[in-house]
Protein backbone atom coordinates (compact mmCIF):
# COMPACT_ATOMS: atom_id res chain seq x y z
CA UNK A 1 0.00 0.00 0.00
CA UNK A 2 1.32 3.45 -0.91
CA UNK A 3 1.62 5.47 2.32
CA UNK A 4 1.61 8.73 0.35
CA UNK A 5 -1.91 7.93 -0.84
CA UNK A 6 -4.34 10.37 0.74
CA UNK A 7 -7.76 9.11 1.77
CA UNK A 8 -8.89 12.63 2.72
CA UNK A 9 -7.62 15.91 1.33
CA UNK A 10 -9.01 19.35 2.03
CA UNK A 11 -7.66 22.64 0.70
CA UNK A 12 -9.08 25.76 2.32
CA UNK A 13 -8.47 29.42 1.51
CA UNK A 14 -9.26 32.60 3.37
CA UNK A 15 -12.83 33.58 2.41
CA UNK A 16 -13.66 36.20 5.03
CA UNK A 17 -14.97 39.19 3.08
CA UNK A 18 -13.94 41.75 5.71
CA UNK A 19 -10.34 40.54 5.65
CA UNK A 20 -10.28 40.82 1.86
CA UNK A 21 -11.67 44.37 2.08
CA UNK A 22 -8.85 45.27 4.46
CA UNK A 23 -6.20 43.68 2.21
CA UNK A 24 -7.56 45.39 -0.90
CA UNK A 25 -7.89 48.74 0.91
CA UNK A 26 -4.24 48.69 1.99
CA UNK A 27 -3.19 47.55 -1.48
CA UNK A 28 -5.29 50.30 -3.09
CA UNK A 29 -3.61 52.99 -0.98
CA UNK A 30 -0.17 51.68 -1.97
CA UNK A 31 -1.15 51.69 -5.66
CA UNK A 32 -2.69 55.15 -5.44
CA UNK A 33 0.36 56.58 -3.65
CA UNK A 34 2.81 55.03 -6.09
CA UNK A 35 0.92 56.21 -9.17
CA UNK A 36 0.42 59.68 -7.68
CA UNK A 37 4.09 60.14 -6.74
CA UNK A 38 6.06 58.02 -9.24
CA UNK A 39 3.96 58.25 -12.39
CA UNK A 40 2.29 61.67 -11.99
CA UNK A 41 5.33 63.17 -10.20
CA UNK A 42 3.16 64.72 -7.46
CA UNK A 43 4.24 64.21 -3.83
CA UNK A 44 1.93 61.84 -1.96
CA UNK A 45 0.93 63.22 1.46
CA UNK A 46 2.14 66.11 3.60
CA UNK A 47 5.51 64.50 4.30
CA UNK A 48 6.18 62.35 1.20
CA UNK A 49 8.60 59.47 1.31
CA UNK A 50 11.46 59.36 -1.19
CA UNK A 51 10.59 57.68 -4.49
CA UNK A 52 12.69 54.60 -3.65
CA UNK A 53 10.76 54.12 -0.39
CA UNK A 54 7.45 54.65 -2.20
CA UNK A 55 8.41 51.94 -4.70
CA UNK A 56 9.24 49.57 -1.82
CA UNK A 57 5.90 50.34 -0.12
CA UNK A 58 4.08 49.70 -3.43
CA UNK A 59 5.99 46.44 -4.00
CA UNK A 60 5.33 45.14 -0.49
CA UNK A 61 1.76 46.32 0.15
CA UNK A 62 0.52 46.73 -3.42
CA UNK A 63 1.91 43.51 -4.91
CA UNK A 64 3.53 41.08 -2.46
CA UNK A 65 0.96 41.32 0.37
CA UNK A 66 -2.17 40.67 -1.75
CA UNK A 67 -0.44 37.93 -3.76
CA UNK A 68 0.75 36.25 -0.56
CA UNK A 69 -2.71 36.51 0.98
CA UNK A 70 -4.33 35.11 -2.18
CA UNK A 71 -1.92 32.16 -2.21
CA UNK A 72 -2.42 31.26 1.47
CA UNK A 73 -4.11 27.92 1.90
CA UNK A 74 -4.52 25.30 4.58
CA UNK A 75 -3.91 21.80 3.21
CA UNK A 76 -5.02 18.87 5.36
CA UNK A 77 -4.34 15.27 4.35
CA UNK A 78 -5.18 12.02 6.08
CA UNK A 79 -2.76 9.41 4.76
CA UNK A 80 -2.12 5.89 5.94
CA UNK A 81 1.19 6.91 7.54
CA UNK A 82 -0.04 10.03 9.33
CA UNK A 83 -2.04 13.23 9.37
CA UNK A 84 -0.42 16.05 7.40
CA UNK A 85 -1.19 19.74 7.90
CA UNK A 86 0.42 22.56 5.91
CA UNK A 87 -0.17 26.30 5.80
CA UNK A 88 1.15 27.12 2.32
CA UNK A 89 3.31 29.13 1.51
CA UNK A 90 4.31 29.95 5.10
CA UNK A 91 5.37 26.37 5.79
CA UNK A 92 7.70 24.74 3.28
CA UNK A 93 6.79 21.23 4.38
CA UNK A 94 3.71 19.61 5.84
CA UNK A 95 3.63 19.02 9.58
CA UNK A 96 3.24 15.26 10.03
CA UNK A 97 1.30 13.95 13.00
CA UNK A 98 1.85 10.27 13.74
CA UNK A 99 -1.32 8.40 14.65
CA UNK A 100 0.42 6.85 17.65
CA UNK A 101 0.72 10.34 19.15
CA UNK A 102 -3.05 10.89 19.04
CA UNK A 103 -4.97 10.04 22.20
CA UNK A 104 -8.40 11.25 21.02
CA UNK A 105 -10.10 13.37 18.36
CA UNK A 106 -13.57 14.77 17.80
CA UNK A 107 -15.54 17.14 15.61
CA UNK A 108 -15.94 20.41 17.47
CA UNK A 109 -17.49 23.83 17.02
CA UNK A 110 -15.17 26.62 18.14
CA UNK A 111 -14.78 30.39 18.11
CA UNK A 112 -11.63 31.39 16.23
CA UNK A 113 -11.61 34.90 17.68
CA UNK A 114 -12.47 34.06 21.31
CA UNK A 115 -10.43 30.85 21.66
CA UNK A 116 -7.46 31.49 19.36
CA UNK A 117 -7.43 35.22 18.67
CA UNK A 118 -8.16 34.85 14.96
CA UNK A 119 -7.34 32.75 11.93
CA UNK A 120 -4.09 31.25 10.69
CA UNK A 121 -1.64 29.29 12.81
CA UNK A 122 -2.69 30.39 16.28
CA UNK A 123 -2.22 29.53 19.94
CA UNK A 124 -5.04 29.90 22.43
CA UNK A 125 -6.79 28.57 25.50
CA UNK A 126 -7.35 25.18 23.85
CA UNK A 127 -3.85 24.74 22.41
CA UNK A 128 -2.70 25.31 18.85
CA UNK A 129 -4.99 25.83 15.86
CA UNK A 130 -4.71 25.77 12.10
CA UNK A 131 -7.75 27.50 10.66
CA UNK A 132 -8.74 29.81 7.82
CA UNK A 133 -12.52 29.98 7.82
CA UNK A 134 -15.61 28.89 9.69
CA UNK A 135 -16.15 27.49 13.16
CA UNK A 136 -15.89 23.70 12.84
CA UNK A 137 -12.93 21.39 12.91
CA UNK A 138 -11.28 18.36 14.45
CA UNK A 139 -9.95 18.79 17.98
CA UNK A 140 -7.01 16.44 18.49
CA UNK A 141 -5.73 15.54 21.93
CA UNK A 142 -2.23 14.08 22.02
CA UNK A 143 -0.81 11.46 24.36
CA UNK A 144 1.18 14.20 26.13
CA UNK A 145 -1.99 16.23 26.82
CA UNK A 146 -1.35 18.93 24.21
CA UNK A 147 -4.18 19.85 21.86
CA UNK A 148 -4.45 20.85 18.21
CA UNK A 149 -7.52 22.08 16.37
CA UNK A 150 -7.56 21.71 12.58
CA UNK A 151 -10.35 23.77 11.04
CA UNK A 152 -12.41 22.07 8.34
CA UNK A 153 -15.35 22.78 6.08
CA UNK A 154 -15.92 19.00 5.95
CA UNK A 155 -15.31 17.91 9.57
CA UNK A 156 -17.45 14.76 9.44
CA UNK A 157 -15.55 13.45 6.38
CA UNK A 158 -12.27 14.38 8.08
CA UNK A 159 -13.30 12.46 11.21
CA UNK A 160 -14.42 9.45 9.13
CA UNK A 161 -11.04 9.37 7.38
CA UNK A 162 -9.28 9.39 10.76
CA UNK A 163 -11.52 6.55 11.93
CA UNK A 164 -10.57 4.61 8.78
CA UNK A 165 -6.83 4.77 9.47
CA UNK A 166 -6.74 4.89 13.27
CA UNK A 167 -9.79 2.82 14.05
CA UNK A 168 -12.54 3.89 16.37
CA UNK A 169 -11.90 6.88 18.58
CA UNK A 170 -10.04 6.13 21.79
CA UNK A 171 -12.90 7.30 24.02
CA UNK A 172 -15.29 4.91 22.23
CA UNK A 173 -12.87 1.99 22.72
CA UNK A 174 -13.01 2.45 26.48
CA UNK A 175 -16.81 2.42 26.59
Amino acid sequence: MNVRYSIFTEVQRFRLWWVWILVLFVSGIAWYGAIHQIVLKKPFGNNPAPDAVMIMIWAIFGLFFPILFYSLKLVTEVRYDGLYVRFFPLQFHSHKISYGDIKNYEVRTYSAIKEYGGYGIRYGTNGKAYNVYGNKGIQIEFQDGKRLLVGSQRPEEFEQALETVIGRKTSEKRG
